[in-house]
């Protein structure tokens, strides 16, 4: 039996996706929670904890976007005009946010304050363009063929704000949860505090964007059960409900155990949500790689491209899970003032 190779590539893409926004999110979370820190020791501290994996956490986003333009080059062609805006914008945030990140460290009294103040405002651009793209995603890409033929500001809506605003959220609790998890003292304590806030803005704007997703666009509601006039087609519905239950399940998990003092739960809660909204999203626009007229089959390159494509797959794969889980397995533990990590 043959492969399959534009599902595995399919595959390939989603998953690092994934990762990306899952173990990024935390960084980006922790710059956009900078402001919140007491003194600037906590803020050092912060960086402590992700000092030695922040940029390994971004091989992820390559892997994403490379494999995209090597595996679905119509798809490539089609979405990242559709969305340059926010995409350059997303980029030249995180290229400003990295150099924060090492020129922090040795700046003195007022250049720490101006990186300080980078780190956190490139965190929360970058994040909030992520949410854009996303957004714009997810309203659908006009095509003619398989080209692109809306304009530059078609991602641009009322919707991809909300996405947006959720996103900042979401990643703000990753960031929060992480920290509880990583940190101590008085730190640890606002930590807690801060995932309170994020988790009851998450689970609010979380209702908010499903809802709005449903209207957003008729081929999503249908694939939900919900027809225009608001019926519900059980048959299609009830296969998909244990998506939703799995957010509820992590918000559960995050709040029970923030009340019972956990480290490491409320962060494994917050993964289960990220993981029921990018599995709901999955439901809405899947096969389509550009939503809502392209398919995964009808951008991928010919098989014999993606074989080729997988040989390298299968040598990359296993060196950057391997390192990535070598790297947090050496920084295991709790960060204090004394780790001397970002000093």
């Amino acid at each position: 039996m043959s492969l399959d190779l534009p599902l595995v590539w399919a595959g390939i893409i989603a998953i690092g996706v994934m990762m990306y926004v899952l173990l990024d999110g935390f960084d980006l979370g922790i710059g956009i929670l900078f402001p919140f820190a007491e003194t600037p020791e906590q803020r050092t501290v912060m960086m402590d904890t992700v000092a030695p994996v922040w940029d390994g956490n971004e091989t992820w986003l390559v892997l994403g976007g490379g494999g995209l333009f090597a595996a679905f080059p119509l798809a490539y062609s089609a979405l990242f005009p559709a969305l340059y805006v926010p995409i350059l914008l997303m980029l030249m945030a995180l290229i400003f946010r990295g150099v924060a990140f090492e020129f922090r460290l040795r700046g003195r009294r007022a250049g720490k304050r101006f990186w300080t103040a980078a780190f956190s405002l490139g965190s929360l651009v970058a994040t909030f363009a992520q949410g854009l793209v996303l957004g714009g995603f997810i309203q659908g890409v006009k095509l003619s063929g398989t080209a692109f033929a809306g304009g530059p500001f078609d991602w641009f809506s009322a919707y991809s704000l909300i996405v947006a605003v959720g996103l900042v959220a979401g990643y703000a609790l990753l960031g929060a949860t992480w920290l509880v998890w990583r940190t101590e003292g008085a730190l640890h304590a606002r930590a807690r505090a801060w995932a309170w806030t994020a988790a009851a803005a998450v689970a609010v704007l979380l209702v908010v964007v499903s809802v709005a997703t449903l209207l957003v666009h008729p081929a999503i509601a249908a694939r939900w059960g919900v027809a225009g006039d608001g019926a519900l087609d059980i048959a299609k519905l009830a296969p998909k409900l244990p998506i939703p239950l799995l957010g509820a399940v992590g918000l559960a998990i995050v709040a029970v155990s923030l009340r019972r003092g956990a480290h490491l739960w409320p962060f494994v809660g917050t993964i289960l949500v990220f993981a029921s909204g990018y599995l709901g999203l999955a439901v809405g626009f899947f096969p389509d790689i550009v939503p809502y007229g392209m398919t995964f089959r009808q951008a991928a390159n010919p098989d014999n491209t993606l074989a080729l494509l997988l040989v390298g797959a299968v040598i990359l794969l296993p060196a950057i899970i391997g390192y990535s889980l070598w790297v947090y397995w050496i920084f295991r533990g709790k960060v204090g003032a004394d780790a001397q990590l970002y000093h």
